[in-house]
């Protein structure tokens, strides 16, 4: 049995994409640009909003109308982050399960830091993570191994007692990075395709699968 899990936020525990998707078409519309289906925000998140703005835009645009983006998405995001944001289908039964037989949970997210710890707040109320990392200024985003780290060192185990859970390339580069095994959940932003080429350990269809490779 696994000692500790570290899951990836959004597309794996939350399903954000309408509240992102709204906050940067607003951004967009603000600075003159067309707005995108917000299903198309699937394939732009992942490497965190300052990205995410960069990949909404054309691609000719200035680094100056990149942060003006940036700062518009921030404004709206304040507003809407928690408007239709939800926890996926069988999540926080998991997550329930997961505490009772004692084994330990950590977010790692590439959401900026205040964000993530308001929506678990909000949103799994109840439940114990051990340690909560979203992006923080000085510590190199996901891929970067460095947050899943920091969630290990707050678990006090080893590479060998846990695994990082994610929906994209970037979760399972980030656990690989980290000296971990990884599952690829199929309900979030990506599809197997890409888990697959990325070289996700496993590939889950549901929650409950996850709590089954935990507790073998």
């Amino acid at each position: 049995m696994l000692k500790g899990i570290i899951f990836d936020l959004d597309g794996t525990l939350i399903d954000t994409i309408d509240d992102i998707g709204l906050s940067t078409n607003l951004a967009l519309e603000d600075l003159g640009y067309q707005p995108h289906d917000l299903s198309a925000y699937k394939q732009m998140v992942g490497n965190g909003f300052r990205k995410l703005c960069e990949r909404a835009l054309p691609d000719d645009v200035t680094e100056d109308t990149v942060d003006k983006a940036y700062a518009a998405f921030v404004k709206y995001y304040d507003q809407h982050y928690m408007d239709r944001s939800h926890p996926y289908k069988g999540i926080k039964e998991l997550l329930t399960k997961l505490n009772e037989a004692g084994i330990m949970i950590g977010v790692n997210s590439n959401k900026r830091d205040d964000y993530t710890h308001a929506l678990i707040k909000h949103l799994f109320e109840g439940i114990t993570f051990k340690k909560v990392v979203g992006q923080i200024d000085g510590v190199p985003a996901k891929p970067a191994p460095d947050g899943a780290l920091m969630i290990l060192n707050e678990m006090g185990i080893g590479k060998d007692e846990a695994i990082f859970v994610g929906d994209t390339k970037v979760d399972i580069a980030t656990g690989k990075n980290s000296g971990l095994k990884t599952i690829g959940c199929l309900w979030g932003f990506r599809d197997r395709k890409e888990l697959e080429e990325a070289g996700a350990d496993y590939i889950v269809k549901d929650a409950d699968e996850i709590y089954s490779i935990a507790t073998k």
